[in-house]
C-alpha cells in the first residue's frame, strides 16, 4: 500500500511537471532570416528555460494587426512582432495587453523611447533612415544630412520617393533641420527639391538601391543600415554614417494579443527577448540595433547599427501623427518635388 501511494505521487508529480513543459506559446512574427534570427537568439533559449514549446505564424505588420483585429478579444496568438504603426493602431483599438514592467527583470536596462503609451508595447529592436556610402569612394565619413546636399555628390546620390518609409522620414529630418514643423514641410520641400532633381533615382523598393551600389552608379544614398549590413556581407563596401542632428528611427515592437490565455509566457517571453545576451545575439545577426543599454556589439555591426551618441539623437516619429498627415505631404511632394 505504502508503495503503490508513493508511485501514485511520483506519477502526479511527474504528470504536473509534464504539464507544465507541455505548455505551447504561439508567436506571431516576420519570416525569412528575421524568422531564423530569432529562433536562434530568442526561441532556443526561451523554449530550453520554461521547457515550453513555440509554434510560429509568419506575416507581415500588417497582416499581424488584421489577425488580431480579426480575432478582437480573443486573440490566437500570445505574443506578436510588427512594426511600431501598427501596435499603435491595435493598442489604440484597446486590442492589447500592457506590458506590466514588474514582471519584466530586464525593463530597467531598455532605453526609455522603446515603450509604448501605457506600456502596450516595446520596441524590440531599432532600425534607422540614415546615410549609407561606399567606403572605398567616400573616405571621409558624411557627418550631417546637410553633406548629401554637397555638389560633389551630384548625379552619384538616391534618396526615397515618399511613398516608401525612407522617402518621408528623409523629408522629416531635413525639413525639421531646415526649421520647419510637422505642420509646415515647405522648409524641407524645398530644400530637398533640388537634390530629387540630382538623384540617380528616387528610389520606391529598398533592394533598388543594392542594385545601384553594385553597378557603381551610386556612392552614397539614403537607406537602411540593416540593409547595408547584409549587402556588405556580400561583398559591397558599405558603411552606414549617422547624421549630428539625428537619424530617424524605425521600431519594430513586440506586443500580447488581448484574450491569450498564457499572458505569464508571453511575458516571459517578452523578458527573453529584452535580454542583453540575445539582444545582442540578434543584433549580430540581423545587422540591426538593440534596445538594451548594456549591450555591446562588435566592430562591424556598430559600424552600421545606431548605438551610442547616434541612438541618443535619433529622432522617433509618432505613428499616428504621421498616419494623418502622410496624404498631404504626398501630394505636395507629387506637385513640387516630381515637377
Amino acid at each position: 500500500m505504502k508503495l503503490s501511494a508513493k508511485l501514485l505521487a511520483t506519477a502526479a508529480v511527474f504528470t504536473a511537471v509534464s504539464a507544465a513543459s507541455a505548455q505551447e506559446l504561439v508567436l506571431g512574427e516576420f519570416g525569412g532570416s528575421f524568422a531564423d534570427n530569432v529562433k536562434a537568439c530568442y526561441i532556443d533559449p526561451f523554449e530550453k528555460a520554461t521547457g515550453a514549446t513555440v509554434v510560429t505564424k509568419l506575416a507581415n505588420s500588417a497582416q499581424q494587426a488584421a489577425a488580431i483585429r480579426a480575432t478582437a478579444g480573443d486573440s490566437d496568438m500570445d505574443v506578436v512582432f510588427a512594426d511600431d504603426a501598427f501596435a499603435v493602431q491595435v493598442a489604440n483599438e484597446g486590442l492589447l495587453e500592457p506590458l506590466e514592467r514588474a514582471k519584466l527583470t530586464n525593463a530597467p536596462d531598455i532605453i526609455d523611447g522603446a515603450w509604448g503609451k501605457d506600456d502596450a508595447y516595446v520596441a524590440a529592436m531599432l532600425g534607422a533612415t540614415t546615410i549609407i556610402y561606399n567606403r572605398e569612394k567616400i573616405t571621409t565619413p558624411p557627418t550631417s544630412w546637410n553633406d548629401l546636399f554637397d555638389p560633389k555628390y551630384k548625379g552619384r546620390v538616391t534618396i526615397g520617393d515618399i511613398s516608401g518609409t525612407t522617402g518621408w522620414q528623409f523629408l522629416a529630418a531635413v525639413n525639421q533641420m531646415a526649421g520647419g514643423t510637422l505642420d509646415d514641410i515647405t522648409p524641407g520641400v524645398e530644400k530637398i527639391k533640388p537634390l530629387a532633381k540630382d538623384s540617380v533615382l528616387l528610389y520606391t523598393q529598398a533592394d533598388q538601391v543594392v542594385s545601384l551600389f553594385e553597378r557603381g552608379e551610386i556612392d552614397i544614398a539614403v537607406w537602411y543600415p540593416d540593409r547595408a549590413g547584409v549587402a556588405t556581407t556580400k561583398g559591397l563596401p558599405l558603411a552606414a554614417a549617422y547624421p549630428k542632428e539625428g537619424a530617424v528611427g524605425i521600431r519594430p515592437a513586440i506586443m500580447i494579443p488581448k484574450g491569450t490565455e498564457q499572458k505569464e509566457l508571453a511575458l516571459k517571453f517578452i523578458d527573453t527577448v529584452l535580454d542583453a545576451a540575445n539582444q545582442k545575439c540578434f543584433s549580430e545577426r540581423q545587422f540591426i540595433g538593440s534596445v538594451n543599454k548594456k549591450v555591446e556589439l562588435s566592430d562591424e555591426v556598430t559600424a552600421i547599427v545606431p548605438s551610442g551618441e547616434a541612438l541618443d539623437k535619433m529622432l522617433f516619429l509618432d505613428p499616428n501623427e504621421m498616419a494623418a498627415r502622410l496624404p498631404e505631404w504626398t501630394r505636395r511632394w507629387q506637385r513640387e518635388v516630381l515637377r
